[in-house]
């Protein structure tokens, strides 16, 4: 089976994925990505190979081994949980697609609540962001991979331990004009969190291309609400409004990326590398042909907020298997981004 993404099209030009000069404004991202172009996790058999000479590849140095809250509304500290108004309480929200007014629209959603939700146990909340011209059903099915790769296959490794959510975005994509997109994401956490039991330290967000601009744009806006973040073949295409406090970030991309180009992805990786107080270093990628991956911790990170790189050789997709092709029940990038998330774990599932 090959992964969700590879069904749809994407109108996505590779101009217009290039990295951008970081913005310090609010006014949120970019206008809607033009062109067209298949969206590809086609095996890199060219592409370009960074390099570079790892200094510590392999180190995990500054990896947090649980549960240090970096996040906005915690006041737990270290191994601390801070829940919210919807425990003990009798929840009105259900699993499928919800609808809430942000910023004078309506917008919609897709939630999934544990099968056995227990509304005295804080749960993890992760988002996760589809790419331009996908949907939230795209996230929530796991397409032609099915449930295996529900969002980003992180779903069935929850094994009923997390809330999900897929938003949707206007016109099947992320501009986030004016911020609104990241507005949307403050009304969901309010209404999620006002309703059902969340432990307000373990909030994580994902997302693929346009997906990954989006969780680009929260891990500068929003650092004090998410704990940490994936982006996957990102580039900064919604904004990064903010962007000076550090967040624990996982990036991951291919080195023939011809959609988002993997330079601009490092750019990405490279302000949470500073911002987390990482010791800088051009970190291992594998070798065009070799159809495999590399994955990097960054030594020195201050306590609690990890950087981790993973570049593999291929394209432009979230799935990629090693030895080539793109499958969303055998890839290795939804084990790397659960355990990514679920170190910072504060509470039993």
């Amino acid at each position: 089976m090959r992964t969700a993404p590879l069904i749809f099209t994407l109108s996505l030009g590779v101009a217009n994925c290039s990295p951008e000069v970081p913005s310090t404004d609010n006014t949120g991202g970019s206008p809607p990505l033009g062109g067209s172009g298949p969206i590809g996790g086609v095996p890199g058999t060219g592409g370009r190979a960074s390099g570079g000479t790892a200094t510590g590849g392999g180190a995990s140095g500054g990896k947090a081994t649980g549960g240090g809250a970096s996040g906005g509304r915690a006041t737990g500290g270290a191994g601390g949980t801070t829940s919210t108004a919807g425990c003990g309480k009798a929840p009105t929200l259900t699993s499928g697609t919800r609808s809430i007014q942000s910023s004078g629209q309506s917008r919609s959603f897709i939630l999934r609540i544990p099968d056995n939700y227990d509304n005295t146990h804080p749960y993890r909340l992760i988002f996760a962001f589809h790419w331009v011209g996908g949907t939230a059903n795209d996230i929530d099915g796991g397409g032609s991979s099915g449930y295996t790769w529900s969002y980003y296959g992180l779903r069935e490794q929850a094994n009923n331990s997390t809330i999900f959510v897929a938003p949707q975005g206007i016109s099947n994509g992320w501009a986030n004009s004016g911020g609104q997109d990241v507005t949307f994401v403050d009304d969901m956490i309010k209404q999620i969190e006002g309703d059902l039991c969340v432990d307000t330290t373990q909030l994580f967000a994902l997302g693929f291309s346009y997906g990954g601009g989006m969780t680009y744009a929260l891990a500068c806006a929003r650092a004090t609400v998410f704990r940490a973040v994936a982006v996957y073949s990102g580039a900064q295409l919604s904004g990064c409004a903010g962007g000076q406090q550090p967040v624990a970030y996982l990036g991951i991309h291919g080195i023939s990326d011809g959609t988002c180009r993997i330079d601009g992805g490092r750019a990405l990786r490279d302000t949470f590398v500073r911002n987390n107080g990482c010791t800088a270093q051009n970190p291992p990628e594998p070798t065009a042909g070799s159809l495999t991956h590399i994955c990097t911790k960054y030594q020195g990170c201050s306590a609690g907020y990890p950087v981790e790189w993973c570049a593999f050789d291929g394209g432009h997709t979230p799935g990629m298997v090693d030895g080539g092709g793109d499958d969303g029940a055998k890839t290795w990038t939804k084990g790397e981004v659960w355990k990514f998330f679920t170190q910072f774990q504060t509470t039993t599932p």
